[in-house]
């Protein structure tokens, strides 16, 4: 079993099995392969419940009892995916990861994806094991051989990884972390090309705790992330190398958190990802992988390999009845787009004992009832404490114009609509450039030059999605938010998410300007409307966050531990319930609706710490419809003034803080920059307690926030077939002048992609030059 770092938790989720007989663990084997057939269940549950090391010497067993080597049996005996896992599990990792890049780099074409998965994430010994494995089993060296089927600054790179050189001092130097990231910015941003020389140099050599320490600094002296920078300086294969060396520097288990969610999404499972990655990680950090896998896909690892290969019904259902119609058309085009054939796919679809040896490595379903495994919990909860000092400016896309002129402004708008024909892009130039105040200038600076109604000429003149963005911007926001809450409840049906959205993420100050708004367009108090619209716990929870009264003070700790055992038991989950359930029921909307978020934040911490569980995980299990949605998304969508709780210090992304939390629950210690960083927390002027002045943690899940919040709305929005514009325009509109920017970035992170390229691909038009310009750049 691969050996903590000193002082560090073992953080695997294969454990040494007691008692082993390395004698009786080979006839159990020699006994499941003797004979016809093989049994194939008695060969899994054997080897993936002994860890690297006793595997080796069930191996030596094998061949000292029955002269025949072990691997060898097992390659005859089992076929497919679950040959590749059984058999890589028995390797020792260096040799699996010699074989995982000796196929990489044989035979017509190179798997890039596979080098740098590895070489970008192993340790310095770890290399150098690999690099002796190489030669021992191939008789090769394994730098002539990546030399030989690479090339460029790619080739380049990997060979700095191939060294096993990188500085592993905990001691850092802040005149050399400044001079980096002036080095990295001259190469790059500030130079005509980019010198990827300086790039390879400090990202191939540095330490990580220094690197973290120059990521850091790079976005303050920038403005931008490192990643951003190696997107807009870097190409191909390159700049995935050079973005996979950033990820595991910033978390080494989210990296692989990532890939593995990326094997399993979408058509098809891409087996050897997911098998290299269970097999390497199961001794190392796989109770990492799976908690930061949970908290940033909402599911957990476990649950996503168990639905793999099961959508049975849909394919049953297709086969059947295109069979007689237009399958050979299918298959046709099947195989145009994926690249890959219908038969094949089926024929390769996860299952039996394959999926079972993977449920084994994984450990455990951090989903069964909403509830975490210690560590996790122990990680979860050390969120919450780092979560109550993090900080970050919320930034929008959209701000002043400088030299603003509503004259000049006002008249290249008549302009534009005067005459036959519209020039939209005048329009689109002017009305996503400036601030809203300032469009408010414009509108009424229109009407003193022509005495005409600037939205209803811009009315007449343009239609369709671009119409409702542009006249959405013309709005004063809180006359915004009336008209979709009015929209929302009028005509048939309801919409209950874009209640949800608005009332569950506005501020106090934004929900009394909402209500005066709404009484003074509609002549009806959003109360009221509310009331005759929607009903029961829904409705309650509406009115209540429609009165704007969350209180904005600090925590207080006895009133979140009795809140947190109102939660338990309203949840069902508490061992003694202590009230009715109408009066629990009241007393929990109380809670959500009307404490403040820092409060919140404690009641969240207290309930893990209570009850082992994930609270949001839990509504979502024991809850259902509107209810559920709307509580969800009061967890996720709050904030205090101008902050936002996000698991960043300074600006630095979530990812940094469930990287220090996950090393305070394996070594009980605080990483040295993100200790050093909370240490302004004795600078707040309040004696070190938690106060209304500091940020607040935003939501149920440890990741979550607000721009995060609406990152996921946006999503959601453009994927799958067709595009929902209204909730599209509505955060677009209201967001981008408070906290886009951030938005973005959250997009990016989660998804790996822009928003600006994902908006580029599900829209078209003026539409989409105009979301493009409210959207402020592409990441």
């Amino acid at each position: 079993m691969a050996k903590p770092a000193q002082g560090a938790k073992y953080r695997g989720s294969i454990h040494d099995f007691p008692d082993f007989d390395p004698s009786q663990d080979a006839e159990a084997l020699y006994t499941a392969m003797k004979g016809f057939g093989s049994d194939k269940e008695a060969i899994l549950e054997l080897i993936t419940s002994r860890s690297n090391k006793q595997r080796q010497e069930i191996c030596q067993s094998y061949k000292s009892l029955y002269g025949k080597d072990l691997i060898a049996d097992l390659k005859y005996e089992l076929t497919g995916k679950f040959e590749r896992l059984i058999v890589g599990l028995m390797r020792p990792l260096a040799y699996c990861d010699a074989k995982e890049i000796k196929d990489a780099i044989s035979g017509i074409g190179t798997d890039e994806k596979c080098l740098i998965e590895i070489l970008a994430s192993r340790t310095n010994e770890q290399i150098h094991q690999l690099v002796a494995a190489y030669k021992d089993a191939y008789e090769r060296d394994l730098e002539s051989d990546i030399i030989g089927d690479t090339s460029g600054h790619f080739q380049k790179m990997l060979i700095v990884l191939l060294q096993g050189t990188r500085e592993e001092d905990d001691v850092v130097s802040e005149d050399l972390v400044q001079q980096d990231v002036q080095d990295l910015y001259e190469a790059g941003e500030l130079k005509w090309g980019t010198d990827e020389a300086q790039f390879i140099y400090i990202l191939g050599n540095r330490s990580k705790q220094h690197l973290r320490l120059v990521f850091d600094e790079y976005l303050k002296t920038t403005g931008k992330p490192i990643e951003a920078s190696i997107r807009g300086e870097l190409s191909g294969d390159f700049e995935k190398l050079m973005l996979a060396v950033v990820k595991c520097i910033r978390s080494t288990p989210e990296y692989f958190a990532e890939r593995l969610f990326k094997a399993m999404k979408g058509l098809g499972t891409r087996d050897n990802t997911l098998i290299r990655i269970m097999v390497s990680r199961s001794e190392l950090d796989m109770l990492d992988i799976r908690e930061i896998f949970r908290t940033k896909y909402e599911k957990s690892l476990y649950s996503m390999i168990k639905g793999l290969g099961t959508r049975d019904n849909t394919l049953i259902r297709i086969m059947v009845s295109r069979s007689e119609l237009d399958m050979l058309d299918i298959r046709e085009i099947f195989r145009t787009k994926y690249e890959k054939s219908l038969y094949s796919m089926i024929k390769n679809d996860t299952s039996g004992e394959y999926k079972k040896a993977l449920l084994k490595l994984c450990g455990g379903d951090d989903d069964a009832a909403g509830q975490f495994f210690p560590e996790a919990a122990q990680v979860a909860y050390q969120m919450w404490e780092l979560s109550a000092v993090a900080r970050v400016e919320l930034k929008g896309t959209v701000r002043s114009a400088a030299d603003f002129n509503p004259d000049a402004d006002a008249k290249a708008l008549r302009k534009a609509m005067k005459g036959l024909g519209t020039d939209e892009d005048t329009i689109i130039d002017i009305i996503t450039h400036r601030s809203n105040a300032q469009r408010q200038q414009i509108r009424q600076t229109f009407k003193s030059h022509f005495g005409r109604d600037l939205m209803a000429d811009l009315k007449s003149e343009i239609s369709g999605d671009l119409a409702r963005l542009i006249l959405g911007l013309m709005m004063p926001p809180a006359h915004y938010d009336a008209k979709q809450l009015k929209k929302a409840m009028e005509g048939a049906g309801t919409d209950e998410k874009a209640l949800i959205e608005i009332l569950a993420t506005r501020t106090n100050a934004e929900i009394r300007a909402i209500n005066e708004a709404y009484k003074e367009d509609y002549h009806k108090s959003l109360e009221d409307a509310l009331s005759s619209d929607t009903s029961g716990h829904f409705r309650r929870i509406l009115i209540s966050l429609a009165t704007g009264n969350r209180e904005e003070g600090g925590e207080d700790r006895d009133q979140a531990r009795e809140d947190a055992q109102v939660a338990a038991e309203i949840l069902e989950i508490a061992d003694t319930p202590s009230g009715d359930k109408t009066s629990l029921e009241t007393r929990f909307m109380t809670i959500l609706c009307t404490r403040s978020y820092p409060h919140l934040r404690r009641v969240f911490q207290e309930f893990i710490k209570m009850t082992n569980y994930d609270v949001e995980h839990t509504i979502k299990k024991e809850m259902s419809g509107d209810v559920r949605d709307a509580f969800v998304a009061i967890g996720n969508g709050g904030t205090k003034g101008r902050d936002c709780g996000r698991w960043v210090l300074g600006q630095v992304p979530w990812k940094s803080m469930a990287s220090a939390a996950c090393q305070v629950v394996s070594t009980g210690e605080l990483p040295d920059r993100v200790r050093k960083q909370l240490s302004l927390e004795k600078d707040q002027g309040d004696g070190g307690k938690r106060g209304g002045q500091y940020p607040v943690q935003l939501g149920f899940q440890s990741v979550k926030n607000k721009p995060l919040f609406f990152a996921d709305k946006l999503y959601k929005s453009m994927k799958g077939a067709g595009t929902d514009e209204k909730t599209l325009t509505r955060i677009m509109i209201s967001r981008s002048e408070i906290d886009l920017l951030n938005i973005r970035r959250e997009f990016i992170e989660k998804y790996d992609k822009s928003l600006h390229q994902t908006i580029e691909g599900d829209t078209s038009g003026d539409f989409l030059k105009a979301l493009l310009a409210l959207c402020g750049g592409d990441d």
